[in-house]
């Protein structure tokens, strides 16, 4: 029986590639999660809130593209560690709006410090493949 392999083209390489890539990273964003008392999850939600725009909690699981229901578990873990209050909409008392705190801030600060460490893989890439990356990576973002 005869199996062909089918080549793969460039991009499609370039696309299994980055998912290695980002799986290859998992074990760091687990563990820099941990370092400071949060589940990856919790780490994206605490991220994607802006401390200078409180959003109602729909707006946290359509960015986080989960369902409401999951954002509460991980707003209950954010709100007991002091970094998110609920707090009633102006408009809109039913409205729970999520606030960052002011310890919210300082561990999205330090948060952002270590996650912007780049990875020894990309870290001891050469100079103009750096370029490179960064440079191909800007023109598929747009």
């Amino acid at each position: 029986m005869d199996f062909a392999v089918k080549r793969r083209t460039a991009v499609e390489d370039a696309w299994s590639l980055m998912g290695q890539l980002f799986w290859q990273m998992r074990p760091r964003m687990v563990r820099v999660a941990g370092e400071f008392g949060l589940s990856p999850p919790q780490l994206f939600a605490l991220k994607t809130l802006d401390p200078d725009d409180p959003v109602p909690m729909s707006a946290l699981a359509a960015a986080l593209h989960c369902d409401n229901s999951n954002v509460t578990g991980l707003v209950d873990g954010l709100e007991s560690q002091g970094l998110v209050e609920r707090r009633p909409g102006e408009h809109d008392r039913r409205v729970r709006m999520l606030v960052v705190t002011e310890r919210g801030i300082e561990v999205r600060s330090r948060l952002a410090e270590v996650m912007q460490e780049v990875p020894p893989e990309l870290a001891t890439l050469s100079a103009a493949d750096q370029r490179a990356l960064r440079d191909i990576l800007r023109r598929a973002l747009g």
